[in-house]
């Protein structure tokens, strides 16, 4: 089998891999713990939320995927695995059951609050890197930071 081979080595290269890896971990849970809470959230907005939380679902899978195949163009072994995912995931896990609406609002805020800062961290280590890697993790970026205050604003 031949290996996939990129643009980068040593330090760049290992700098990226990490970069994109902690990327893939945030939007696969984000999409998770997104759907868990579409699927639990209760009260007097549940449809608008209901209805939120999934274009939030969809936002994550998609950049997910973008994130995993740059990885894979540079000849990173991107890992969505589950125990991957639960093992690294910096994101707080929302508690088990129904779930009030305003709870789910402030949970998700302060949640997609963390997985912006973490790309704000990765845009930096990605800089001089890899500036192609840069400019995904922007249009990340972007895309969480809306959605933040999209959440935040219901508050």
């Amino acid at each position: 089998m031949a290996p996939i081979t990129g643009p980068l080595s040593g330090t760049d290269k290992a700098t990226v891999a990490e970069a994109l890896q902690g990327a893939l971990v945030d939007l696969v849970d984000l999409s998770l713990v997104a759907k868990q809470a579409h699927w639990n959230v209760v009260g007097p907005h549940f449809r608008s939320i209901h209805l939120q939380l999934d274009e939030l679902v969809a936002l994550a899978r998609e950049h997910a995927d973008t994130i995993a195949e740059r990885a894979v163009a540079l000849g990173v072994n991107p890992d969505g695995r589950s125990a991957t995912i639960a093992g690294n995931t910096a994101i707080h896990q929302p508690e088990n059951g129904w779930i009030e609406d305003g709870k789910v609002i402030a949970t998700v805020t302060d949640i997609l609050e963390g997985v912006g800062k973490r790309l704000r961290e990765r845009i930096a280590a990605t800089d001089e890197a890899d500036p192609v890697t840069q400019d995904l993790l922007i249009a990340v970026a972007q895309d969480v930071e809306k959605q933040h205050w999209m959440f935040q604003a219901q508050r």
